[in-house]
C-alpha cells in the first residue's frame, strides 16, 4: 500500500487560484488512480479553464443539484457526462469557476510500472474489442477518464484521496500553447483564449492547433518565465 507520506498530492490551495492559472499549472502533472495494489497514471497535457460569466460554461446556467460541485471549495471533483462518456473537472477560487481535463498520455514510473498498468489502461479503453495505441488510450476528456476508470457516479461532489485517486506535483513545464476551446457553439463565448496545452505533448492532444491547416488563434507561453505569476494566479488571459 502507498504510505501517505510518500504522496506529493496538490492540496487545496493549489485550486484556490484563478481557474486559467490553474489550468496552466496542471500541464505535466500526473493523475494517478488506484485499482487494487496498482496505480494507473497519466500526464495531463490539455485543459480547459470556464468561468461562472462564461457563456459556455455550465456554472453560467445557474446553480443545479448535478452541478453543485461547481459552486464548492476549489478543489473539489465535477464530474459530468459528455456525449455519453465521463468528464473530469475541479472547482477553482470562485463559485462556479473550474477547470476541464481536457486529454493527457499515459504515464509510468516505479509506482505505475508500464508492463503492469498499460494493458489495464487498454483493457478498460478498448476499441470495438481492439487495443488502442497507448497515443489514444487518453486523447480526450472522456476516453482519458475510460482509461482510469473514473465515473461520474463515484467521484463528483467528492475531494482527492491520496489513498485512492489524486494529482500529484510535477517539476513545471516549459511552454505551454494558448489557444481557443474546442467545441462551444457560436454565441457562447467561444472566441475566448482559455484552452491551454502543454506544447512538448501537443500532437497528442485533442486537437492539435500547430498542425492545422486553418489554425485557430493561440500563443506560446513560456511558463519559467511566468513562474511568479502562476504563484500569484494573477497571469493575464482573454
Amino acid at each position: 500500500m502507498l504510505l501517505l507520506s510518500s504522496v506529493d498530492m496538490l492540496q487545496a490551495n493549489f485550486f484556490e487560484r484563478d481557474a486559467f492559472t490553474v489550468a496552466l499549472s496542471l500541464l505535466g502533472k500526473v493523475i494517478r488512480y488506484r485499482v487494487g495494489d496498482l496505480w494507473l497514471a497519466t500526464r495531463i497535457i490539455e485543459t480547459e479553464a470556464y468561468y461562472i460569466d462564461d457563456k459556455a460554461s455550465h456554472a453560467s446556467l445557474g446553480f443545479t443539484t448535478k452541478r453543485r460541485a461547481l459552486f464548492m471549495p476549489a478543489g473539489t471533483i465535477y464530474m459530468y457526462y459528455a456525449r455519453g462518456g465521463d468528464s473530469l473537472n475541479i472547482s477553482c477560487q470562485g463559485d462556479g469557476n473550474a477547470v476541464l481535463i481536457k486529454s493527457g498520455y499515459p504515464f509510468f514510473d516505479e509506482r505505475s510500472p508500464q508492463a503492469a498498468t498499460l494493458p489495464l489502461l487498454q483493457q478498460n479503453n478498448l476499441l470495438n474489442n481492439r487495443t488502442r495505441t497507448i497515443n489514444t488510450l487518453c486523447k480526450g476528456q472522456t476516453l482519458l477518464c475510460k482509461s482510469l476508470g473514473l465515473k461520474v457516479s463515484e467521484w463528483d461532489g467528492k475531494t482527492f484521496d491520496a489513498q485512492r485517486f489524486y494529482i500529484e506535483h510535477q517539476p513545471l513545464i516549459s511552454q505551454a500553447i494558448m489557444t481557443t476551446r474546442l467545441g462551444i457553439p457560436k454565441g457562447r463565448d467561444e472566441h475566448r483564449m482559455l484552452r491551454c496545452i502543454d506544447e512538448q505533448y501537443a500532437r497528442h492532444c485533442t486537437s492539435n492547433p500547430l498542425t492545422k491547416r486553418q489554425p485557430p488563434p493561440y500563443h506560446i507561453i513560456n511558463l519559467k518565465q511566468n513562474d511568479k505569476h502562476l504563484h500569484l494566479g494573477v497571469l493575464p488571459h482573454t
